[in-house]
């Protein structure tokens, strides 16, 4: 009975035009997408290989007893894409295409988008964008008259009267559909794969294959999650009309709105500076340090005494000792003020991205794109581990060199064969594991595995309720 349920159900959405629409978007969508994103990002490989080669940070040197202006990048930290960003682009182009390390601190390049602004505007089409917003309403599409529809055409009660318990007709109802909605999606997927194999995708690594596995699964639940909502939909509304008003409608706001939504919110509810402004925050402090060093180095000559001549007589070494305690007072309060201004700011962007995120995972739509973000490293956690290696990287950098810089106008004579300071090589970019991944996202999975059960027990509990 059980099977007879569920081969009725396949064949009412196999015979429908829904299942036209499934099969098109599935063939079309998911292996041209693929196999588009993949020659992009070959194409970002080759720039990144270019870019290091005209930075050419392996014979870079830098001699500390010269003039380094503040704003100098003397080296750069860039960003190598990643393959598994022909998933999920994620902050992959939003992120600084480099890090330049400076006296004043670490800049921002531009990202990869700022050569094609226009694009950016109709957002990126890619595999996490098609499952989360297309295959949500298809989705929908397939479940908001499961019950409704035999309610408004009358053969639920014909279909219950036979003896049938209502649990097995609704499991039939949701397996049945949910069946003919993933083959179509899991085929099309696994023609898309072959695609990028044949192009030199490298699947065949064991990290990488585990990845688009976990990918894979964290999608079918997703979509699951979507069937529940449609089948509680169709059990709460007797008309199949509004019931695919009512549909349409959470798609709109769990989709669309309610994640970017809880950001908006979070800027008003925990306000943060950007990391331009502190950056000038740090370059006017600088200047403003150096304006008062050079009154003080002038009012130290105007009070040294006279020779017997009435000549002030001042050398090099001797300033440069009278001037050494007033630099390092300098050097320290700069420091310690930009390690405070550093501090606040990470702060303050934390607290507002959590408040963010907070909000924004009402919708299960946000949980899928944190997870699928973080496991193609394309999310907050390779963006957080980019820009901690840019830290560390000024760090080194500062203790290599700009330490050692000498900002004293009559300070200039040098040995070249002791005095030059070879530039240290960037720290390589670290990235989680999948596991550590999977244990960050914890609570994004938990979130969809939730929405999966109680939204279906609803729909059960409401349907033994109902009166047929």
């Amino acid at each position: 009975m059980f099977l007879t349920l569920i081969q009725k159900e396949m064949m009412h959405h196999i015979l429908s035009v829904r299942f036209v629409a499934l099969l098109l978007m599935c063939l079309l969508l998911i292996p041209l997408t693929l196999s588009i994103n993949y020659r992009s990002y070959r194409q970002d490989l080759v720039d990144y290989q270019e870019a290091v080669r005209l930075a050419n940070i392996e014979e870079t040197t830098v001699n500390p007893k010269m003039p380094l202006e503040p704003e100098i990048e003397v080296s750069k930290l860039i960003l190598k894409p990643t393959p598994l960003s022909v998933f999920a682009n994620g902050l992959e182009d939003s992120l600084p295409s480099y890090l330049g390390i400076t006296r004043n601190g670490v800049t921002h390049g531009l990202p990869s988008t700022f050569s094609a602004p226009l694009s950016q505007l109709l957002g990126h089409l890619d595999f996490l964008f098609i499952v989360s917003t297309v295959f949500s309403l298809l989705a929908l599409l397939f479940t908001f008259d499961v019950v409704a529809g035999e309610r408004e055409a009358g053969t639920i009660r014909i279909t219950l009267s036979n003896a049938v318990p209502r649990d097995l007709f609704l499991w039939g109802k949701l397996i049945g559909g949910y069946l003919v909605f993933v083959v179509p999606f899991l085929v099309s997927f696994l023609f898309g794969l072959l695609l990028l194999v044949l192009q030199g995708f490298p699947l065949g690594e064991f990290g990488i294959f585990l990845r688009v596995l976990s990918l894979t699964l964290l999608s079918l639940l997703y979509i699951g999650v979507f069937f529940a909502i449609g089948t509680v939909i169709s059990t709460y509304l007797d008309s199949t009309k509004t019931a695919l008003i009512i549909a349409f409608t959470v798609w709109v706001f769990a989709v669309l709105i309610t994640p970017r939504l809880g950001f908006l919110a979070a800027k008003v509810i925990a306000p943060a500076r950007t990391a331009q402004s502190v950056y000038m925050e740090r370059k006017a402090l600088r200047d403003d340090l150096e304006a008062e060093r050079k009154k003080r180095e002038m009012k130290l000559i105007m009070e040294i005494p006279p020779d017997d001549q009435g000549r002030i007589m001042v050398t090099g070494d001797k300033l440069s000792e009278l001037m050494k305690p007033i630099e390092e007072e300098h050097r320290l309060k700069f420091q310690d003020h930009a390690n405070r201004l550093d501090r606040d700011y990470k702060r303050e962007t934390k607290r507002q991205e959590q408040v963010g995120e907070t909000l924004s995972r009402i919708t299960p739509t946000s949980s899928l794109i944190y997870l699928a973000t973080s496991i193609t490293q394309t999310g907050k956690s390779q963006r957080s581990n980019y820009l901690q290696t840019g830290d560390r990287y000024y760090d080194m950098l500062h203790t290599d060199l700009f330490s050692k810089i000498d900002d004293h106008a009559t300070n200039r004579m040098y040995n070249p064969a002791t005095d030059i300071v070879k530039i240290t090589q960037p720290p390589p970019l670290e990235t989680d594991t999948l596991a550590e991944t999977l244990r960050q996202s914890v609570v994004d999975v938990l979130l969809l595995c939730f929405f999966a059960v109680v939204l279906t027990t609803v729909a059960f509990l409401k349907f033994f309720r109902s009166d047929i």
